[in-house]
C-alpha cells in the first residue's frame, strides 16, 4: 500500500449565528497550548476565518483517522477558548456583506490585489490526499488513472450547499468557486513527466501563473515532496467520511499502478466530458445520477459505488482498509452525504441548528 497524508481545511464560526469570524491567529496561538497538538501541524490559510492541518506520513487508515480525529479535537477546544467553533463544511453557508480579511502574508496579500472579488470569495474549505510516489513517471500515471474517478470523488465528498445564507442548488457549490481560477478543475492527460512539466513550467515562464502553487487542478504533482496530491474534494463534516475518502482514493491508486504494471493502457476521458462530469456531480452530489467512469455513463449512484467497489477489491482484499471504507460508503449513500445532511437539518430545524451540527461532527462529540 502507498503511503499517504491527508490535509484539511477548516471554518472558524460564531457558534449563534454561524457568520465566518477572523480568529485564525488567535486561535492558531490558542491551540499551540494543546499538548496534542505537534508544533507546525496546524497552518494558516489564505482567510482569517480559515486553518489547515496536516497529519504525518501514514501507513494505513486506522492511523490517519486517528491524527484527523486528535487534531480536530484540540483545534476544537482552542477554537472554543477563542470563542468560536470549527467547523468542517466545504463553504461558509452565512456571511454577512464585509469581507472575511485576507491573512497578512506576501503571498495571500499579492493574490488578494491580482484577484480581489475572487479571493474574498474563497471562503471554501477542501480536503487534500497526498499518495507517497517518488516517481514522477508513475505519478503522472497515477494522475491520468484518476482523472476519471473525480466526479464520482466529488459527487461522493460533496458537502458545500450553502453559500451567503441561500441554497445554492448545487451539493458541491466549492467545485463551482474554485473553478474559476485559471489553472483549475480536472487536469488534462499527460504522456509521461517530461510533458507535464513542460507544460506546466510554461504557464509560469509565460507569465500566466505566478508560480506553480497556482496549478489548482483536481490532482497534481508536488513540486516539493515526493506526492501525487488529490485536491478535489470538500472537506468531510465526519473524520470517518475522510478517512473513508482517503482510503478509496489510494485503493484507485493502487489499483491503477498494478494495471499499469501488468501492461493495461488507460483510456483517457475526454476532457470536455469529464468537465461536464465534474459539473454534473457538483449539482447534484449523490441524490441523482454520477459518471460511472467504467460505463463511460451516468449511472445511479448505489450501482456506480458498487462498481467502485468490485474494482478495488483486489487492492482493499480482506484487509483492514475495509472496515473503514464500505461500512462507511454503505451509511453515505443511506444518510446522504454531507450537503445532503445540511440541507435536511437547514429545513427541518432551521440555522442554529445546522451549524450546531455541523461543528458537532466536525469534532466527532
Amino acid at each position: 500500500m502507498l503511503t499517504l497524508g491527508v490535509e484539511e481545511e477548516y471554518l472558524l464560526l460564531d457558534a449563534a449565528t454561524g457568520l465566518p469570524v477572523a480568529r485564525a491567529a488567535q486561535v492558531r496561538e490558542a491551540a499551540r497550548l494543546q499538548p496534542s497538538l505537534e508544533r507546525g501541524e496546524v497552518q494558516r490559510e489564505l482567510l482569517q476565518a480559515q486553518l489547515e492541518v496536516a497529519t504525518p506520513i501514514c501507513h494505513d487508515l486506522e492511523e490517519a483517522g486517528g491524527h484527523l480525529l486528535r487534531m480536530r479535537l484540540a483545534l476544537g477546544e482552542a477554537a472554543r477558548q477563542e470563542g468560536c467553533r470549527l467547523a468542517a463544511c466545504g463553504a461558509a453557508p452565512f456571511t454577512d456583506r464585509l469581507p472575511v480579511p485576507v491573512t497578512d502574508t506576501a503571498r495571500y496579500r499579492t493574490m488578494h490585489d491580482d484577484t480581489r472579488l475572487l479571493t474574498d470569495q474563497q471562503l471554501i474549505t477542501g480536503m487534500h490526499v497526498h499518495l507517497g510516489i517518488a516517481d514522477r513517471g508513475a505519478g503522472v500515471t497515477v494522475m491520468n488513472g484518476l482523472r476519471a474517478w473525480l466526479p464520482l470523488l466529488i459527487a461522493l465528498a460533496a458537502n458545500s450547499p450553502l453559500w451567503q445564507n441561500t441554497d445554492t442548488g448545487f451539493a458541491s457549490w466549492r467545485t463551482v468557486v474554485f473553478g474559476r481560477w485559471p489553472v483549475s478543475g480536472p487536469p488534462p492527460f499527460f504522456g509521461d513527466a517530461d510533458a507535464y512539466d513542460r507544460r506546466t513550467h510554461a504557464l509560469v515562464e509565460r507569465g500566466l501563473i505566478r508560480d506553480s502553487g497556482q496549478l489548482y487542478w483536481h490532482i497534481r504533482l508536488s513540486e516539493h515532496f515526493p506526492t501525487v496530491e488529490i485536491r478535489a474534494m470538500d472537506v468531510q463534516m465526519r473524520p470517518d467520511e475522510a478517512v473513508m475518502l482517503a482510503g478509496v482514493v489510494r485503493a484507485l491508486a493502487t489499483r491503477i499502478l498494478s494495471d499499469a504494471k501488468a501492461g493495461h493502457a488507460i483510456a483517457p476521458v475526454e476532457q470536455e466530458m469529464l468537465a461536464a462530469a465534474v459539473w454534473h456531480s457538483a449539482r447534484h452530489g449523490c441524490t441523482s445520477s454520477v459518471f460511472d467512469p467504467l460505463s463511460g455513463r451516468l449511472a445511479i449512484a448505489g450501482d456506480a459505488v458498487a462498481a467502485l467497489l468490485d474494482h478495488i477489491d483486489p487492492v482493499i482484499g480482506d484487509s483492514a482498509d475495509r472496515r473503514h471504507i464500505v461500512p462507511v460508503l454503505e451509511r453515505l449513500l443511506r444518510d446522504g452525504n454531507g450537503a445532503a445532511r445540511q440541507l435536511r437539518r437547514l429545513r427541518a430545524d432551521g440555522r442554529g441548528a445546522l451549524v450546531a451540527m455541523i461543528t458537532e461532527q466536525t469534532t466527532g462529540v
